[in-house]
């Protein structure tokens, strides 16, 4: 057996077996191939007898490298994950993998845009693209982004079957989890409106947002119109397309949403990575208390 058997094995179950994400399935090659590039690794059973210790030790190399926590727990995720593979592979009785805890993490509350700054930002990328069509298509993306906290990579997946949109879209999330969102009629509207000027055949087979050329609309394209956007608006470089998600829900629980209700309108799997939005809200509310009612200065 070779490394590129190996990979190629782990690619399938990755990308075929666990329908992982594009980005996760090459981040998950790349920490696989480096392990074995960095052992003497020939075969299944062989991989299957790394234990904690030599986790460890690839662990300490990427750390030399000056990854960070996050990047490191994300790391040792992967090996965890390629070693129990092997195991399974090798006909270990339990393949589960070896026991060993990751950095801690401090998690970041992530920082939402205003209502008028997300409306903003989609006039502002509307009228920066070249072509009008193209500003129709990246004001439709970002309102589904904003209007209906879908992921960039959801929004992005959409076929020409969710036309026309209407009070509900179904959509496809990560590990083919399926939720059902709202859709607000300005979304519903600028979708409609992207679809009429789009020079390129929709059907319910083809991607619904095209590239300048025809093919799928990457996320680069919609990362860069927005960061320009921004730019323009004088906005920090935290307002990126997920920061738009991020603001449909923490806006939501401040209408008053129940966290169970927006768990499943995120289609987060536990409700934990919903919880932090409960933090957000609460740190909005300190910065609104603060501007309203300043320290008086006292002599």
């Amino acid at each position: 057996m070779t490394r590129e058997d190996i990979l190629a094995a782990w690619n399938a179950h990755l990308s075929e077996g666990r329908r992982r994400s594009p980005h996760t399935v090459r981040a998950y090659l790349a920490t696989a191939a480096r392990l074995l590039d960095a052992g003497e690794f020939a075969d299944w059973p062989s991989l299957a007898r790394a234990d904690s210790t030599v986790l460890r030790v690839q662990l300490a190399r990427r750390r030399t490298d000056g990854i960070s926590n996050a990047s490191a727990a994300r790391e040792l995720s992967a090996l965890k994950a390629f070693v129990a593979f092997a195991r399974e592979q090798a006909g270990y009785p339990d393949p589960a993998p070896p026991r060993m805890r990751g950095p801690r993490i401090k998690k970041g509350l992530p920082r939402p845009v205003t209502p008028d700054e997300a409306v903003n930002l989609a006039v502002a990328v509307e009228e920066d693209a070249s072509e009008p069509w193209i500003g129709a298509r990246d004001r439709a993306v970002l309102l589904l982004l904003y209007g209906a906290g879908m992921r960039i990579a959801e929004a992005l997946s959409l076929t020409g079957a969710a036309l026309p949109l209407g009070e509900t879209l179904l959509v496809t999330g990560k590990g083919n989890k399926q939720r059902m969102v709202p859709v607000l009629p300005i979304v519903a509207q600028g979708v409609a409106d992207y679809a009429a000027k789009c020079p390129w055949p929709i059907d319910k087979t083809t991607p619904l947002f095209r590239g300048a050329k025809g093919g799928p609309l990457s996320q680069g394209i919609v990362q860069k119109a927005m960061a320009r956007a921004r730019i323009v608006l004088g906005l920090p470089a935290s307002a990126t397309p997920h920061a738009l998600r991020h603001s449909f829900a923490t806006h939501l629980l401040g209408a008053g949403a129940d966290l169970r209700s927006l768990q499943e309108l995120l289609g987060h799997a536990s409700l934990g990575s919903t919880q932090i939005y409960t933090k957000v809200d609460a740190a909005l509310l300190l910065d609104v208390y603060r501007n309203a009612h300043p320290r008086e200065t006292r002599e």
